[in-house]
């Protein structure tokens, strides 16, 4: 199980210097309403090292990013639910749009993101591999997007329509 530390513990305890030869993966997002498509690809991610580090977004970021009605379910119950799972070794809060600042400090091995993403465009690609790291594109789960599920509930709820989200109708 994970623990759910501050920026500051987290480059104490895997700072360059303090990595003991572990190869430290870091993967970041919004993580407001956990699907399959985000545990395949955390658990796909963690294959890649020793360490599994998730960067998540503050609730303030999260609005700033995806609107006022998000996130759906607050930092701290979002970080729990992350370090819960066997794949995540840490998850450290971050309260800008993107983690720059923290891969900077951190100079992770590898940067995660999914396929939706163009390495060259994102956002702390260049903190990485300036530290000597690589940018790897993971696959994505078909059907599973966060803002698609929301959708979906909505719109089952504005209907009464009580099946399943993400269900064949």
């Amino acid at each position: 199980m994970g623990q759910f530390i501050t920026e500051d513990e987290l480059i104490i305890r895997l700072g360059p210097e303090n990595r003991n030869g572990r190869r430290v993966v870091f993967t970041n997002g919004c993580f407001d309403v956990l699907h399959p498509g985000h545990i395949r690809s955390l658990e796909d991610a963690r294959t890649l090292g020793d360490c599994l580090v998730v960067g998540l977004n503050s609730d303030a970021s999260v609005r700033g990013l995806k609107g006022p009605a998000r996130p759906v379910l607050a930092e701290e119950d979002r970080a729990a639910i992350l370090a819960g799972l066997a794949a995540v070794d840490y998850v450290v809060l971050f309260d800008r749009p993107t983690p720059r600042e923290l891969l900077a400090r951190l100079r992770p091995d590898i940067l995660v993101k999914g396929a939706d993403w163009n390495i060259e465009t994102i956002a702390g690609r260049e903190e990485v591999e300036a530290g000597g790291g690589r940018v790897v594109s993971a696959p994505l789960e078909p059907g599973f997007s966060t803002t698609s599920l929301l959708d979906e509930l909505h719109r089952r709820t504005l209907v009464g329509n009580s099946s399943k989200p993400g269900s064949a109708e």
